[in-house]
């Protein structure tokens, strides 16, 4: 026992002779392998660089209006939209009459009177016996400046008459409600067919250009007066049989709701004459 612990005290001895003097760290990667790339992280993100539009030999490249040019052409475009679709009926009459086409060329003043404003339409062949107007027949489009919903066929005779009461009957009838008629709505002027359209009955006085069917008012705000929907009530009512009534006189046939059922929804003006004067139911 004694002889193997001289050995190892000698070992332990010569160890401690050559330990350090101060105590070992590890040593850092980087000390011993440096980066062998650098970062390729930037600084700021890369984003791709469009390539300038190939301009071909003798072309121009395009020009960029100025913000001010493009801000007005925008808004033109809008206000050309919007124009569009705007409604048209504060619109002259006669203005978008012209619009209709060359089968509307020429209107103006008919009858002699510039007050009706129409085109002039000469002779109307009918397709049944009595039917039709020889000579001097005109489109009618507006009366003393209100529009016709729908331009009517008639004669001179019947026109006048229209504008006599237009003047005189229906303005005074309507007054400053709802700020005037401005349109009137047609429902027939020239028709060949017998009175009623009933088989074997005379011709009617339509098929002569010579009556007018009216069947509503248009005002100036928008309201309308309808002879279907309104006789009979209220202030509306009261203004329709005003206007009845002051028809009687420029016209030899007035008829409304209280005729028959055929006139319902509308009056029937004609210039036929009679021998113990006007026509009126």
């Amino acid at each position: 026992m004694a002889r193997v612990a001289i050995p190892l005290f000698l070992v332990a001895t010569v160890a401690l002779a050559n330990a350090p003097s101060s105590s070992l760290r590890p040593v850092s990667r980087e000390d011993v392998f440096p980066p062998a790339l650098p970062s390729l992280a930037p600084e700021t993100s890369v984003r791709p660089v469009l390539r300038p539009a190939k301009v071909t030999a003798g072309a121009k490249a395009p020009v960029k209006a100025p913000a001010a040019e493009t801000a007005a052409a925008t808004a033109a475009t809008a206000s050309t939209a919007r124009a569009a679709v705007a409604p048209a009926r504060d619109a002259e009459p006669i203005v978008a009459a012209r619009r209709k086409g060359a089968a509307d060329a020429g209107i103006g003043k008919v009858c002699k009177d510039r007050k009706l404003q129409g085109a002039e339409v000469g002779s109307v062949p009918g397709k049944l016996s009595g039917c039709g107007i020889r000579k001097g027949a005109i489109k009618l489009y507006s009366v003393s400046g209100v529009a016709l919903s729908t331009p009517a066929v008639m004669e001179c005779d019947t026109a006048k008459a229209l504008k006599k009461w237009v003047d005189g009957g229906m303005d005074k009838a309507v007054g400053r409600y709802g700020g005037g008629v401005v349109k009137i709505r047609v429902a027939a002027g020239y028709s060949c067919r017998t009175r009623n359209s009933r088989k074997g009955a005379k011709i009617s006085e339509h098929g002569k250009g010579r009556a007018i069917d009216i069947s509503a008012f248009e005002l100036k705000n928008g309201n309308r007066i309808s002879v279907l929907n309104d006789w009979g009530g209220g202030k509306k009512g009261r203004i329709l049989k005003k206007m009845h009534k002051s028809a009687c006189g420029p016209f030899g046939t007035v008829l409304g709701p209280n005729a028959d059922k055929y006139h319902k929804d509308h009056f029937h003006f004609d210039i036929a004459k009679y021998g113990n004067g006007p026509y009126c139911r």
